[in-house]
């Protein structure tokens, strides 16, 4: 199982991404060290379909390193798919800790099914609160 459909909350988008690691799980180090897929893991997974479509939907590039040029993302658009990424602009907001993770091309994301079960891994990204929870909690143990 290497795959798992993700959703992004504050985003309200889904995507089937690859898993690349399993990083903490609460109840076991043992399931951590076997990367083992159980229900409540924290896993890594690859951030690229998610970045393409932040980049698609709102028209700027994430993940970009201080010092390098952020220019926006320049495509032939219609007049009113440019007028759509213009007012959706006006109330974005991307968690900094996110951009940073956007940057390295991973994301942590907990494991909401119970893969072992069903055969599927499905989960949902970590941000806000939780995300600084759960890297604390991953710098504790090492």
């Amino acid at each position: 199982l290497d795959t798992g459909n993700l959703s992004w909350g504050t985003e309200v988008c889904t995507r089937k991404v690859r898993v690349l690691d399993v990083t903490y799980n609460a109840s076991n180090n043992e399931l951590v060290r076997t990367k083992t897929l159980v229900k409540g893991a924290i896993v890594l997974v690859d951030a690229h379909p998610f970045k393409d479509w932040y980049e698609s939907h709102y028209g700027v590039r994430v993940g970009v390193k201080k010092g390098v040029s952020s220019a926006p993302v320049e495509e032939k658009k219609s007049d009113a798919a440019k007028a759509k990424i213009s007012a959706r602009q006006k109330t974005r907001s991307l968690e900094s800790a996110i951009d940073h993770q956007f940057g390295s091309g991973r994301l942590y994301a907990k494991i909401t099914s119970r893969p072992g079960q069903s055969g599927r891994c499905d989960g949902y990204i970590l941000e806000g609160p939780e995300l600084a929870f759960y890297q604390k909690m991953m710098a504790k143990k090492k």
